[in-house]
């Protein structure tokens, strides 16, 4: 049998992701900028979209070169804000870009735009 050595990708993955869900996932493409320091403590800012979000994150996919459990900031030009998050999950790459796992550093089920927000998503109402 081949040997199943992992790669320091796949130990961040296990390490950092629990596989929880705190608040149902929704697939929405919404254009944001990350910034923050890449894996070699470079600044980068970086134009992407989402994939999927939920009141605690998202799933994007980014060109810089991150490592999970960083600090970086997410920011909605739309809306005019932006929230601090963490990466909590790195995936596989396509196209020079990598999937990842980021987690707000607090829930923020009004981040995102969406009209009727799942219920497990806590958002105050009027």
């Amino acid at each position: 049998m081949a040997n199943s050595g992992s790669t320091t990708q796949e130990k961040q993955r296990l390490v950092l992701d629990t596989g929880r869900r705190r608040s149902m996932r929704v697939l929405l493409s919404v254009p944001i900028r990350v910034s923050g320091k890449d894996g070699r403590n470079r600044d980068f800012d970086e134009e992407t979209r989402t994939l999927v979000v939920n009141a605690h994150g998202a799933l994007i996919s980014l060109a810089a070169a991150v490592v999970a459990g960083q600090q970086i900031t997410v920011s909605d030009h739309a809306l005019r804000q932006s929230r601090d998050c963490r990466i909590v999950y790195l995936g596989g790459g396509i196209s020079g870009r990598i999937q990842m796992g980021i987690e707000f550093a607090q829930p923020s089920p009004t981040f995102w735009p969406i009209d009727c927000p799942p219920d497990d998503w806590g958002v105050p109402q009027d």
